[in-house]
């Protein structure tokens, strides 16, 4: 059985803008909560610092989501997810993640089960990302830090 996994301050510390945040590009970062490479799924802070199309994607699994900072939506549905909203978006589904003008940061607790299809207008699969590919990013940034090898073990289970 794998020890308990107990990240203190999540809700402010966390949430600060440090180097700890995982770049994926120069507007988008992540910070992980929990890599589960047993279970297939992962847990983590997205922040966006940019308005408008972040990506269309597709899941193979469910995403739970808790909007801590800011605001998002889809283009395919008519809500908006805002500053204390629970989103729970079903396998198979495919949509456009927009971060709306006006906002400066969106920062979203995230809890994806499998991975995601980035895919273009049409439908084309044009890239993809799960737990792994999440595992590998952060590992690649930590140790461009000089954090020690080992500091990745602290997410993953």
């Amino acid at each position: 059985m794998s020890p308990d996994l107990v990240h203190l301050n999540v809700l402010d510390r966390w949430l600060e803008n440090d180097e700890l945040w995982v770049p994926v590009t120069r507007s988008v970062s992540f910070k992980p909560l929990l890599l589960c490479t047993s279970g297939g799924y992962y847990v983590n802070l997205l922040r966006v610092q940019k308005a408008g199309v972040l990506s269309r994607h597709r899941h193979s699994g469910p995403v739970h989501a808790l909007v801590l900072k800011g605001r998002w939506q889809y283009l395919e549905h008519d809500w908006i997810a805002e500053e204390g909203s629970y989103a729970h978006e079903p396998a198979g589904e495919t949509h456009t993640l927009v971060v709306p003008e006006g906002v400066t940061e969106m920062i979203t607790w995230f809890h994806v089960t499998g991975g995601y299809t980035y895919v273009d207008p049409q439908g084309v699969a044009v890239g993809y990302e799960d737990v792994f590919t999440k595992l590998e990013a952060a590992r690649r940034h930590y140790r461009q830090l000089g954090l020690p090898e080992n500091y990745i073990e602290r997410f993953i289970r």
